[in-house]
């Protein structure tokens, strides 16, 4: 485990932005980690060291066969200095996963805990505090070995970047607008869409394109052969509320599987409010909106937490949920969620991990 090895550490320190300037993803902070692997030799040489350009050869792999992972997780600073982060074991855990799918070599989960810990331990003044700010963190990985070769990769580097972030939407937690998409196809059961690798985001990007020139935040995926079960926003899960049921989607092989998501339905289920887990159609959906039974809809993820879905639109059907504005329980969810995060309410599920005092 990385604790009985050395990381070594590289210092620097460059200026901070202010809160109201942060946005989403456009400033990081003064460190980033590195650890490389290679075959027979496992993962090694664990280093922290200056934000800077990662160097790598033409042929590397990652820029020919797409073999890369990330993840997204969020820390946070309490009223009373403490740095908390929000499950960080369970997107380790689904990074392996991601890993095991695109045949890239598993993290042991503790070792790539303890090296985000300490990198925050070196960043934690980074970390911001006004309301709805915190620290993004992006582990990824990429496969680096030079060889021009459809085959897994020999050669990979383990890294953790960080930003300072504001609301993922420039919304915040008003409603959004989304585009439900019926001509492009993000992924089918059996390809890579439950896996958290850059091909899928890629996969999205025209539809998302096309969604903003309507005036549309994001896309809405529906399932790729039949083109009518909902699956998700290209960076959310989705709910809806219908007849004071919360359904979503269920896992099929094609949908992430969020760790917001998760939450959330620990939260409702916590709550004794009934939560569905099933696939739905987007025919069903404007149906019971037509009955008057559609009572909210919100996106859940990392990046924007609780998001309201204000409008749908499909095939040139405008659906406007609740009146345009965001719903009771959506703003509940959004409340709670974000104060066991940073700290203001009681955490009875133990999903807070502390990072504070950790040795550098």
């Amino acid at each position: 485990m990385l604790q009985s090895l050395e990381i070594e550490l590289t210092k620097t320190k460059k200026q901070q932005p202010p809160a109201e300037q942060l946005g989403f993803g456009n400033y990081y902070t003064d460190h980033m980690f590195i650890m490389n692997y290679e075959d027979g030799k496992g993962w090694n040489t664990p280093r922290i060291v200056p934000y800077q350009p990662i160097v790598l050869d033409p042929a590397a792999k990652v820029f020919h066969y797409g073999q890369t992972i990330f993840e997204g997780l969020k820390a946070y600073k309490t009223d009373d200095g403490r740095v908390l982060l929000f499950r960080p074991h369970k997107n380790i855990q689904r990074m392996n996963r991601s890993n095991e799918r695109l045949s890239v070599p598993e993290l042991i989960i503790d070792d790539a805990i303890e090296a985000l810990k300490q990198l925050l331990a070196v960043d934690q003044n980074w970390i911001p505090t006004a309301p709805g700010t915190s620290l993004y963190i992006r582990p990824f990985i990429i496969a680096t070995q030079p060889q021009l070769g459809v085959a897994p990769s020999t050669h990979y580097q383990f890294i953790i970047i960080m930003s300072p972030v504001g609301a993922y939407y420039t919304e915040g937690v008003n409603p959004v607008k989304i585009f439900v998409e019926s001509e492009y196809v993000r992924s089918v059961k059996g390809g890579v869409g439950e896996a958290k690798t850059a091909g899928n985001y890629a996969a999205g990007l025209k539809a998302q394109e096309i969604a903003k020139e309507k005036g549309y935040s994001q896309v809405l995926w529906l399932d790729g052969v039949h083109r009518k079960y909902i699956e998700e926003v290209g960076s959310m899960n989705v709910f809806f509320k219908i007849n004071g049921i919360v359904h979503t989607p269920a896992l099929n092989g094609s949908i992430l599987d969020g760790v917001t998501r998760n939450s959330i339905i620990q939260l409702l289920n916590h709550w004794n409010i009934t939560v569905e887990e099933r696939p739905i159609t987007i025919e069903e959906l404007y149906e019971a909106n037509r009955k008057g039974e559609l009572e909210e809809a919100f996106g859940t993820g990392t990046a924007a937490v609780i998001s309201p879905i204000g409008e749908l639109n499909w095939q040139g059907e405008v659906l406007v949920i609740n009146e345009g504005r965001t719903g009771e329980l959506s703003k509940k969810l959004y409340d709670t969620l974000t104060g066991i995060q940073m700290g203001k309410i009681a955490d009875p599920f133990g999903w807070m991990v502390e990072a504070t005092g950790i040795r550098v």
